[in-house]
């Protein structure tokens, strides 16, 4: 048993890394939208991720022949998780608001918290949890409503989400963090490079979209995923999953301060509901499980 999950005076720098993690990341993602007039969404996913690949590939040189087979599989299985994660999350910003994407987007975190937790209170946090996200359909979204395209990635997002954790922790305790985290990287650019290529074209080699890509992919991928990988060293799966309940307020803070992106007050309550779930899940696991 890791005691060290379950200490708070250990706990707090891996959750604060955590913390600053998810503000970066959806501060990031707030303004690779501003991108998608220019290379799509798919374009910018593309840019985040092979800027972060070349970035970390130069730092931290990562040697492949020296993994085991089971390595590589682990960081293969890790990439093609950011790659869907990435790729489904900026197309879901194309069409609805970064906040309501993110709190779709939870359900993927939340239900892995929910298989793998033994206490029964905690699935009535995850039904709390449901109900914030269907609440999110009676939100003002124009006449229209929620786009279900965007909905539909949102979804496929939160699935590679949890993929992401699971692949993380694992090669958080196989490998140094650095080294899987570029790897993996590397594998998801050359996966999503094609999508990228097709749809950013010529301006994708644009010194301003160069630029702001590099931001994006230093707030969105280097900053936040290094951390995230320090700190599966040290805690659960579970405890991770649901200490990232804040990613629908940052997002929506995001949201608001970066693209002006003021939501309504069933939807801020939809969120505040997630959100409200993931942290009471999080302060019940400090107290040790029953034997």
């Amino acid at each position: 048993m890791n005691t060290s999950a379950h200490a708070p005076g250990r706990q707090f720098l891996p959750v604060g890394a955590v913390l600053t993690s998810i503000f970066s990341l959806q501060f990031g993602a707030a303004f690779a939208t501003t991108l998608f007039s220019q290379i799509g969404p798919a374009g910018a996913t593309t840019l985040r991720l092979t800027i972060a690949a070349v970035i970390l590939g130069v730092i931290v040189r990562p040697r492949w022949s020296r993994w085991s087979n089971r390595q590589r599989k682990g960081i293969l299985a890790l990439g093609v998780s950011l790659a869907v994660m990435n790729g489904a999350f900026y197309e879901a910003l194309d069409t609805i608001p970064i906040g309501t994407a993110v709190t779709i987007e939870f359900l993927g975190p939340l239900t892995l918290a929910a298989v793998l937790s033994r206490r029964w209170a905690d699935g009535a946090w995850v039904l709390l949890a449901f109900g914030g996200v269907l609440l999110l359909g009676l939100g003002d979204h124009g006449e229209s409503g929620l786009d279900p395209v965007g909905v539909a990635f949102a979804l496929i997002a939160a699935a590679a989400w949890a993929g992401y954790i699971i692949t993380g922790s694992h090669i958080a305790a196989t490998l140094p963090s650095a080294d899987g985290l570029a790897g993996a990287c590397i594998v998801a650019a050359v996966l999503t490079l094609p999508f990228g290529v097709v749809s950013g074209g010529t301006e994708l080699l644009d010194p301003k979209i160069l630029l702001a890509g590099a931001a994006v992919a230093i707030l969105s991928s280097v900053i936040p995923y290094s951390l995230e990988m320090w700190a599966l060293r040290s805690l659960a799966k579970k405890v991770f999953a649901v200490l990232i309940a804040l990613e629908p307020a940052a997002a929506a803070l995001a949201g608001l301060v970066i693209i002006g992106q003021a939501l309504d007050s069933i939807t801020l309550l939809a969120i505040g509901l997630v959100v409200s779930a993931g942290v009471g899940t999080v302060a019940m696991n400090r107290q040790p499980s029953p034997k």
